[in-house]
């Protein structure tokens, strides 16, 4: 089980720290990734960090600006997101798989709602 937390509203610029917390699963087995998707708009995976975290994926539209990280030792990956812009604005989900690269997935967590105002 995935626990996503931290979105919230923030104006353009700032930042926000997601965390998804896992239970019940054996964590460090798991690549995990996080993905988001805005109303009217296809889910897409901006960020995506191996079990060892030693790769590590970001989109293009994200690049330089978010940083994905894990402690395995407290069964939570997180992304922080800096320089935010409003098409940022989407739910944001974190989900655990195998591949490599990350395109399929085993376990999903809830949303968590990031809002960035103009």
């Amino acid at each position: 089980q995935l626990q996503a937390s931290g979105g919230g509203l923030v104006q353009a610029g700032g930042s926000l720290r997601l965390s998804c917390a896992a239970s019940g699963c054996t964590f460090t087995s798991y690549n995990i990734g996080w993905l988001r998707q805005a109303p009217g708009k296809e889910r897409e995976l901006v960020a995506a960090i191996t079990w060892s975290a030693r790769s590590t994926y970001y989109a293009d539209s994200v690049k330089d600006r978010f940083t994905v990280s894990r402690d395995n030792t407290k069964n939570t990956v997180y992304l922080q997101m800096n320089s935010l812009k409003p098409e940022d604005t989407a739910l944001y989900y974190c989900a655990a798989g195998n591949t490599w690269p990350l395109t399929r997935y085993r376990y999903w967590g809830q949303g968590t709602q990031v809002t960035v105002s103009s």
